[in-house]
């Protein structure tokens, strides 16, 4: 087989960071976010069922800190009840303000960009304490359930209150850490959450020494509908560049980046529900094969039923639970793929085509195979086992048999990844 040596790939057995960060292999790092906290648990037995093993949601102070110094748990410890019974590891987010300790301010709407009064973010002594010591709090009162916390909700974004401010959010972000820490030393502590790359923003962030706290570097690298996953390598290149600039010595290759949101939607400006099954298993693999070993897709479930509206669209299912195509895309991957990593990136004639070499710890191998441009079909140099036939499965599970011609698999590349066993390696 001919090989793209990726520098991402190398680096793959080093990019695992603290212990609570999952390993790269299929499914381990394959999640979701959802909007709930109790209830719903027809909801988390299709999120098992599809393979997701993550599930992302808001932790709100504001709801949990009743009255100051008092914390209710109560709901999340019902969540992560229900998740722990079906295989389920949450991300928690350490959000928003509070009006205990904030004033009211006007800013834009995270959503409509509309003005609206919201509480303003924990800028101030008292109510940067406040949000630590409730931080604390948590990963002491959750130690051992093995959460993902992460520190606040796309701070570059009009998620923070009146705007955006890098060294605001760095302040908070600095004291949290360090209070969670002592708390829980064990603590799995993940951020910036950013929307995008925004490389000012995390230069502030990443310089200010918040990686001798942090198991992972989460970012969203949401981008337009017409420019698809693999898009994303440029910026996880010069992401990378710049955590290892401000990583502590102990620390150099040991801080992964993490896909922390992300999705497509399918609202009648954006891609085709048949666009966004693709993108669902191809987000999964090009960040796998970029060395980021955590996905969280948005969303779960469909938000609403206009058609026109973007934050309405963006799920794996109806509101009434009914399987969109993506649904049955991640279900496919993780089945066809359980217990794999991605090994190399096959050369292929075409740079829009992607043939990953997937292998198991028995030592069996499969292909991913899809490709950015139109359909066709490829000539992909294999190394088989003496009288395999190799078997396909196609993004929506259905199987068939490959062609070989004198050492080549002759696939059929379509926009969704395709999963062609290729028996024992050597």
């Amino acid at each position: 087989m001919r090989l793209i040596r990726c520098v991402a790939i190398c680096l793959l057995p080093l990019l695992v960071g603290g212990a609570e960060i999952p390993e790269p292999v299929l499914p381990a790092g394959v999640g979701v976010n959802i909007h709930f906290v109790t209830g719903q648990e027809k909801d988390l037995d299709m999120i098992a069922g599809a393979g997701f093993k993550f599930v992302r949601m808001d932790f709100h102070w504001e709801a949990i800190e009743t009255s100051k110094g008092e914390y209710h748990w109560a709901g999340y410890e019902e969540l992560l009840t229900n998740l722990e019974k079906r295989g389920l590891r949450a991300i928690l987010i350490l959000d928003y303000s509070h009006p205990l300790y904030e004033a009211s301010v006007t800013s834009p709407n995270p959503m409509t960009g509309k003005a609206q009064k919201n509480t303003a973010s924990p800028q101030h002594p008292d109510s940067i304490a406040a949000f630590a010591r409730w931080a604390a709090a948590a990963a002491k009162h959750f130690a051992g359930r093995h959460v993902l916390w992460e520190i606040w909700n796309e701070p570059n974004g009009n998620f923070w209150s009146p705007k955006p401010n890098a060294e605001q959010y760095t302040a908070l972000a600095f004291a949290t850490a360090k209070a969670m820490r002592e708390a829980d030393p064990q603590a799995a502590i993940i951020g910036p959450a950013s929307s995008g790359f925004p490389w000012k923003f995390l230069e502030t962030f990443l310089s200010s020494g918040m990686l001798e706290y942090l198991d992972g570097v989460s970012v969203h690298p949401y981008r337009n509908p017409n420019k698809p996953p693999e898009t994303s390598a440029s910026d996880y290149q010069k992401l990378r560049a710049l955590i290892e600039r401000y990583a502590p010595a102990p620390k150099k290759d040991r801080i992964p980046i993490l896909s922390g949101e992300w999705g497509y939607s399918t609202c009648k400006r954006g891609v085709t529900i048949e666009a966004q099954a693709a993108f669902a298993a191809r987000q999964q693999l090009a960040n796998l094969l970029n060395g980021v070993p955590l996905s969280i897709w948005y969303d779960w479930k469909n938000d609403g039923t206009d058609p026109n509206e973007n934050e309405h669209n963006f799920g794996t299912v109806l509101p009434d639970l009914a399987p969109k195509p993506a649904y049955v895309a991640i279900r496919t991957l993780t089945r066809e793929l359980n217990g794999y990593r991605v090994v190399q990136r096959l050369a292929l004639s075409s740079t829009k085509d992607y043939a990953l070499l997937c292998e198991h710890g028995d030592g069996s191998r499969k292909l991913a195979a899809w490709t950015l441009d139109e359909p066709h079909t490829a000539s992909i140099e294999v190394k088989l086992p003496s009288g395999i036939k190799p078997i396909g499965v196609s993004g929506s599970g259905e199987a068939f048999t490959a062609k070989v011609e004198s050492g080549h698999l002759l696939l059929d590349l379509v926009a969704a990844p395709q999963y062609v066993s290729l028996g024992m390696g050597k």
